[in-house]
């Protein structure tokens, strides 16, 4: 979806970002009968599943339930656009839970661009009946506010500077990092809080906003025996090749590291295009993490799903304990640190496909395999990394209502326990992921319950007209490792539009929905009729 020209000046509500929030978020506003204006700062809409080339991670029960109606329609117009349009096995033509991919890490692993395609499908109508302008190369510079109001935001085109000041009666924030929070001067949290704020046993004893979980630069690669498509030598990777944690058991660049769950070391392998059935792997994390096997685990092109011929090789997406960059934070502190995060992001990225094609130990007793082929046409760069990082943690509203360990965890909640939340506006389920950190931090991987999503975790203590759409809720630096992953930033947004909408058509804010019953009771009827699952059946946390 290219920039549309006639940019308006006003709209009903402004979704800066347009990643997985941000789409959710535009469907449910447009499905209300809203004006949006939608920004991005890349040239695709999607974030996680397209951008940031990352396959979905999700909770053991997907399949039956515990996601919206949207979101559901959104995995089967992915696996229908591989049925359609694929080349697949009879036995894999007939799945009705095929995973294109056969990855371990999702039971939907797929290329980025069908999820584009999907999610451009999704909105076409939208666009076609006005309601909805989608604004690519865009990103929010400034806000203005009144009081506990956000009037307008100004946009930025990133490819000439042109910008562009849209008023909106509200505005939603499904950036990547919150940046709409720090531009309107909403009241936020960033990097980890202190144990004595929330009392949770896994935060630090002293609260650091520059501690952050690592970053990740994403890329796609196929392996073809015989060829050389070795890359020219990074100019960094004499560093990252000698480079070892004091919390890792060996050199970065191998295929030693840590188990997020125990920390115990854990040697990986890695087998380009290994000959097993794809239809016999079974992606299911709450059984099997399947990060051991490194080529398998986020594969998003299965070959063998496929007619003979169809294709040479597999391809798999390269986010790995390898190439998790967490030397810098991204956010906060100053835009020089975060555009050289970006950059030492990349630049590992590129050792580590070097040291896989040079260095990198074989089974057979050599080294290197120089048959990896990056794939800029996966990923839709000039260079085949991706067009954005995975960034796993955001700026946090202060929200009327904070998710904390003490409403997650299974350790403390007991496996059939966890907060149940009067005003619950989705669910979720993930363990309490966190990846290395810029303050030094190892894994922290927590066991977590089946979690509800409270509206209070959406509105601002403060501002009136302002909805986070992603990743920027109400949590902890803890429970952000819960809530950060697709579903729940899917949920998310598409909760922040509709509740956009449903404050416009009733005339009342998102505090009188949250605090007031009558009303709580009338938007939460508009969440059910869009298909929004608000409460668990009876399941256990893992």
């Amino acid at each position: 979806m290219p920039i549309l020209t006639g940019t308006p000046t006003e709209t009903d509500v402004l979704i800066t970002g347009g990643g997985t929030g941000g789409v959710a978020a535009a469907l449910a506003a447009c499905r209300a009968g809203r004006s949006v204006v939608l920004t991005e700062e890349t040239d695709w809409i999607g974030g996680q599943f397209t951008s940031q080339a990352v396959p979905p991670d999700e909770h053991p029960w997907v399949e039956q339930f515990g996601v919206t109606a949207s979101y559901r329609a959104l995995r089967e117009g992915i696996r229908s656009h591989y049925r359609q349009w694929y080349p697949l096995r009879a036995e894999a033509l007939g799945l009705p839970r095929l995973n294109p991919g056969a990855g371990r890490v999702s039971k939907l692993c797929h290329e980025p661009r069908v999820a584009l395609a999907v999610m451009e499908a999704m909105l076409a109508p939208h666009v076609a009946a006005g309601r909805l302008t989608v604004l690519t190369h865009t990103r929010p510079v400034a806000a203005d506010t009144d009081g506990d109001l956000v009037r307008a935001v100004t946009v930025e085109d990133i490819r000439d500077g042109a910008r562009h000041t849209v008023a909106a009666a509200y505005v939603l924030d499904a950036t990547e990092t919150g940046e709409l929070l720090e531009l309107a001067g909403v009241e936020h949290a960033l990097g980890a809080e202190a144990r004595s704020e929330h009392d949770e046993p896994h935060a630090p004893d002293t609260a650091d906003p520059l501690n952050q979980q690592g970053i990740t630069v994403c890329f796609a690669l196929s392996h073809h025996e015989g060829e050389d498509h070795t890359v020219d030598r990074p100019a960094d990777y004499g560093f990252w090749r000698s480079y070892r944690p004091d919390f890792w058991p060996g050199p970065l660049l191998g295929f030693r590291a840590p188990d997020p769950r125990s920390l115990e070391a854990v040697n990986r392998t890695f087998e380009p295009n290994p000959d097993v059935d794809p239809l016999d792997v079974d992606a299911d994390q709450s059984a099997d993490a399947g990060d051991k096997e490194l080529w398998g685990f986020r594969r998003i092109l299965a070959r063998r799903l496929h007619r003979p011929g169809a294709f040479d090789s597999d391809i798999t997406l390269v986010n790995w304990p390898l190439n998790d960059y967490w030397l810098k934070p991204l956010v906060g502190a100053g835009e020089e640190t975060g555009r050289q995060a970006l950059a030492g992001a990349r630049e590992l990225s590129r050792s580590v496909l070097y040291w896989l094609q040079t260095e990198a130990p074989r089974t057979d007793g050599g080294t290197g395999f120089p048959g990896l082929r990056l794939r800029p046409d996966v990923t839709g760069t000039a260079d085949g990394f991706a067009k954005a990082a995975y960034v796993r943690e955001s700026r946090r509203i202060k929200a009327v209502t904070t998710v904390t360990e003490h409403d997650v965890a299974i350790d403390l909640v007991g496996p059939y326990g966890g907060t149940r939340h009067r005003d619950s506006v989705g669910v979720g389920g993930y363990r309490i992921d966190l990846h290395p950190s810029t303050g030094g931090d190892n894994y922290i991987d927590i066991g977590s319950v089946p979690f509800e999503i409270p509206l209070g975790a959406l509105v601002p203590r403060r501002v009136r007209n302002l909805l986070p759409a992603g990743k920027n809720l109400g949590t902890t630096h803890i429970t952000n490792g819960c809530y950060r992953l697709h579903p729940v930033e899917w949920n998310v947004g598409e909760v922040a539009g509709a509740l956009a909408a449903h404050c416009l058509e009733e005339g009342v804010s998102p505090h009188q929905v949250q605090e007031n019953d009558k009303r709580l009771a009338e938007f939460t009827r508009v969440l059910d009729r869009a298909g929004v699952q608000r409460h668990w059946p009876d399941v256990r946390g893992y």
